[in-house]
Parts: structure tokens; C-alpha cells; sequence
């Protein structure tokens, strides 16, 4: 079973726990609390709180996907960042990258910092990481690619030096999702998802994931995860294993749609620079071919002015002028005022983030419609007054 492909293993995961009528659709065992026979004969299972067999069920598959021992699924990706940091005392050290999503940054800054945690924020795709551990340093935190600006860090590079230094090295892999990258594989210590997005893959369900190989620090975590009751629910985590079977298949296409997209908006007069790191004239092409099995559904581009932003956003039509990612649809978001609107403005400006830039999740829908959707509304443009 080990050696199953992660096609296979979308589709036919199964635990130990069989349903009595055979049911394919592994059930939601929708209930708050478990009967028991008498004194001392649990069936394994007691407060859905502490585990429930679709949740559980559901931890299985996300850790046979990441090659971890195990995962833990909480009600939110946050929810699973807030619970991680809770192995961290007050006088530790962490090191950030530089670009993250927001929400992250806004735990870090709003409530971490104020508990005492110490944070150093840098460009870890720079390579120029090693200055910045010092002697309280207990782990290394980033996205890769990042949001929104699709850095791209050699992963197994860091956890070398992670590792000498016997630092955690925790990475969000909720870009590319367990079909193109497997961190655990590369040297981290800690996978983080937000499970809302590739992995659930339609939008109708929030959720998160950490997953692990180390049995000590997988304790420590289940440790909190029960006592603070921040695990996910069981129709969500049934949601979530229904949105994992279709999980090859959509991020091939969405890959396949995010690539021809990007191609074209490379070419687009409207359009000053795309970053998605399949294009080679990305700084992290060659990095990304090397740790990734693909480069996924992810990008954002400029364009020449806020005016057209607007434009865009108003009059778009087979993409959705929304705020997430991962789905079947296509979605635009404009980070400023978005998913980055509680960065510090001096961190933004230092990113790059600004008032023209644009990020797309890319979906499984007809790429010529989508294509044609953009030209339409870049025509518009030129016709309107300005």
C-alpha cells in the first residue's frame, strides 16, 4: 500500500473501520458523543471533540498524501497555525517569511508577539537566511511559493540548515497541495494546509491540517488540538475527503489552465509583469523543477494602473472578484484590500504589493473562454473614457 501512487491514493485510502453495508462514500458520523456497552469498553471513540471516525478518517488520507505519520484536521488553516504556535514560549524565536498571507502575519504580529514570541522577518528565497538564527531560535516559517508574490525556497537547502541547528522548519504548502509538493520529503518538520482550498477544492467548506512525522512533537500537538477543541467537524471533514478524490485531477487541469494563462498575459499590452513559477524567466523555475512534481494554479500579475484594476474587477465575467482560492472556479483577488490588508504598509511596499497588483486562482474551466473573458475586457477598456 505504501508504494501507491497519490492518484490511487485519493481514490481508494481506506481505513481499518469498515462500514457494515459496504458504503464506498466513506459515512459522516455525524453525532456529538458515542454509546459504550459497559464499564470499560469504549469502541474507541467518545466525545467527537477528542476524535470522530470521519475526521479521523479524513487525518489518515491528508497524512498518507504528505508521506507524514500522521495529520491533525482542525476547523480552519488558522485554527492549525494558531495551534502550532502554542508549542512556543515566550522568550523563543521564530523566523517568517517575508511574504505571507495575511492572516498569518496578523496572528503573529496581534496576538503571538504580544505573548512573548519573538519574530524575524526576512526574503528566505534569498538565501542569506543563516545570519538571522540565533542562540533562542526554535523555527523557521514560509510559504512556497508564497502568497502573493510566488517566491519560491529551496526547501531542502533550509531544512539542512534548519537541522544543524536543530531548528523546526514549518512550511504552508497550500499552493501546490500534496499532489505537487511533499515538504516532509525535502526535510521540514511541519506541513500546514488550509484545507478550504485545493485539498477540499470547491469552496463549500473551511478547514486546515498539520501534519507531521515526529512521534514527540505529533503528541505535543494532538495534546492541544483535543484540549483546546479547535478539530474539524465531521460533515466538513467528510466535504473535504469527497474534494480529495477529484484532487489530481483538478490541479492537472487547473496547472494546465494557470500555464496557457499566464503565457497570454505575458503577451498582453494591459499586463506589465506576471510572476507564476512555471514561466522560466521565473527566479524560482529552476528550484520549483527540482522540489515540485509541477508548478501549480497560482499567479498574479501587474497591469498598468489602478484605473484598470477597477475596470477588471467590475467587468470580469468567468472569473469571480473574490477573496480565497483552490476551487474549481476562477478566482481574482486584489491583495491590498484583500487577503494582505492587515499587512504593515511598509512590508507591502517592500514586497511589492501594491495598488496594481492582481492574483488569480486559477480554475477548471474552459481556458478559451477564459482567455476571451480577459481580451473582452481589456477591449472594453480602450473604449471607455478615461
Amino acid at each position: 500500500m505504501s508504494d501507491q501512487c497519490i492518484e490511487t491514493v485519493c481514490q481508494s485510502c481506506k481505513k481499518s473501520i469498515a462500514d457494515q453495508w459496504g458504503a464506498l462514500s466513506f459515512p459522516i458520523y455525524q453525532t456529538a458523543t458515542f454509546a459504550h456497552r459497559g464499564l470499560g469498553e469504549s469502541t474507541g471513540f467518545d466525545y467527537t471533540r477528542m476524535q470522530n471516525p470521519t475526521r479521523e478518517q479524513l487525518e489518515y488520507v491528508v497524512a498518507r498524501l504528505e508521506h507524514g505519520t500522521d495529520a491533525m484536521a482542525f476547523s480552519s488553516g488558522m485554527a492549525a497555525i494558531a495551534t502550532l504556535m502554542e508549542i512556543f514560549r515566550p522568550g523563543d524565536h521564530i523566523i517568517v517569511d517575508s511574504d505571507l498571507y495575511g492572516g498569518s502575519v496578523r496572528l503573529f504580529n496581534e496576538i503571538n508577539k504580544k505573548n512573548g514570541v519573538e519574530f524575524t522577518t526576512a526574503d528566505l528565497c534569498e538565501k542569506n537566511y543563516t545570519s538571522l538564527f540565533e542562540k533562542n531560535t526554535r523555527a523557521v516559517y514560509l510559504e512556497t511559493p508564497t502568497n502573493p508574490m510566488m517566491n519560491v525556497t529551496d526547501i531542502a537547502e533550509l531544512a539542512g540548515e534548519c537541522k544543524k541547528r536543530g531548528v523546526l522548519l514549518i512550511v504552508d504548502n497550500t499552493f501546490l497541495s500534496p499532489y505537487f509538493q511533499n515538504p516532509l520529503d525535502l526535510g521540514a518538520d511541519v506541513v500546514i494546509h488550509s484545507g478550504t482550498k485545493f485539498l477540499g477544492g470547491h469552496h463549500d467548506t473551511i478547514g486546515g491540517f498539520i501534519v507531521v512525522k515526529d512521534e514527540e512533537l505529533d503528541a505535543r500537538l494532538r495534546f492541544i488540538y483535543k484540549t483546546t477543541g479547535a478539530g474539524l467537524s465531521p460533515f466538513d471533514s467528510w466535504l473535504i475527503l469527497r474534494g480529495i478524490r477529484t484532487l489530481a485531477v483538478r490541479m492537472d487541469r487547473a496547472q494546465e489552465n494557470a500555464i496557457r494563462l499566464a503565457k497570454y498575459l505575458r503577451e498582453s499590452r494591459y499586463v506589465t509583469k506576471v510572476i507564476y513559477p512555471g514561466l522560466p524567466e521565473h527566479p524560482g523555475y529552476e528550484i520549483s523543477r527540482r522540489q515540485s512534481r509541477g508548478f501549480g494554479a497560482m499567479l498574479s500579475f501587474y497591469v498598468e494602473s489602478k484605473e484598470l484594476v477597477e475596470h477588471i474587477l467590475k467587468n470580469i465575467e468567468v472569473a469571480y472578484f473574490a477573496e480565497s482560492l483552490g476551487g474549481t472556479e476562477t478566482l481574482i483577488t486584489y491583495p491590498i484590500t484583500q487577503t494582505h490588508a492587515d499587512v504593515p504598509k511598509d512590508l507591502l511596499e517592500k514586497n511589492g504589493i501594491n495598488d496594481r497588483l492582481l492574483r488569480l486562482s486559477v480554475g477548471i474551466e474552459g481556458i478559451d473562454d477564459l482567455i476571451g473573458d480577459f481580451e473582452r475586457v481589456f477591449e472594453l477598456f480602450d473604449k471607455q473614457d478615461v
